[in-house]
């Protein structure tokens, strides 16, 4: 294994300093393909020196829905953190969508309609839906709606988004599609509550299926609309391909791929 020159420790220590591959291109004088160029060579050079991949270390960093950072925890993070107790994982459970470039982060997790388009994504779980659910003592006090526009009758729990909108809830049937800003007296920022909620009978939610499956189950909830409720892609963990890949991040995708078969 050769030596790094001096040209490339300091384009580490540029990297590493700025955590963008432009503004340390740009501090350097170089194109930011020239730096990944001598980034991918030093990488093999530290793969080189750790030997095993057990032996993996630094801190790899994540943004994500809460959500998908629940299910990372569920599916991925015990098995990984045995597998390369050097990693030290920073995960960051954020309702707003961040640039994860920008931010410093190594990958996001998102549902793959919210993924940029110039990021590499990688399958994280199945294609999901979102179902509308309101409680037995709710739908026996009002007629069920069979329509989108049956929902200008009820009583709906709506979300507010990070950024401060209000989510507008999503149908499709058919090649129609319907996008609503429902009415209602209630607005919550928190899918949980909105869950526990329309368990209260307060009116009906708008969640992901996966939130509400152990109430639909128990019967303290109850699907309406389901045939307007198709699926969509589900999360998926994205990262960008125009700078270097940590070899931490690489093994966090393999195991990844490992789970979604």
């Amino acid at each position: 294994m050769s030596k790094p020159t001096l040209a490339e420790l300091r384009a580490f220590m540029a990297v590493a300093e700025h955590r963008s591959f432009r503004r340390a291109a740009d501090l350097l004088g170089i194109t930011r393909s020239s730096l990944s160029h001598i980034m991918r060579g030093l990488d093999a050079a530290l793969e080189d020196v750790a030997g095993e991949p057990g032996r993996l270390t630094g801190e790899l960093r994540i943004n994500g829905s809460e959500g998908a950072i629940r299910l990372l925890l569920r599916e991925i993070v015990p098995q990984f953190m045995a597998r390369y107790p050097g990693v030290a994982l920073d995960l960051v459970a954020e309702g707003k969508l961040v640039d994860i470039v920008g931010e410093g982060f190594d990958a996001g997790i998102r549902l793959g309609e919210a993924v940029p388009r110039d990021m590499i994504a990688v399958r994280l779980s199945p294609d999901m839906r979102f179902l509308a659910v309101a409680s037995p003592d709710y739908l026996a006090a009002h007629t069920a709606p069979e329509t989108p526009d049956d929902l200008a009758r009820h009583q709906c729990l709506r979300q507010r988004l990070p950024g401060g909108k209000r989510y507008r809830w999503e149908f499709h049937q058919r090649g129609q599609e319907v996008a609503m800003d429902v009415p209602g007296s209630l607005t919550l920022d928190n899918t949980q509550l909105m869950v526990e909620a329309a368990q209260n009978g307060l009116g009906i939610a708008y969640v992901p299926e996966d939130y509400a499956q152990a109430a639909l189950k128990e019967g303290r909830l109850i699907a309406v609309l389901e045939d307007w409720c198709p699926p969509i892609p589900g999360l998926f963990l994205y990262f960008s391909g125009n700078r270097h890949v940590p070899a931490s991040l690489r093994a966090l995708i393999e195991m990844v791929r490992e789970k979604s078969g």
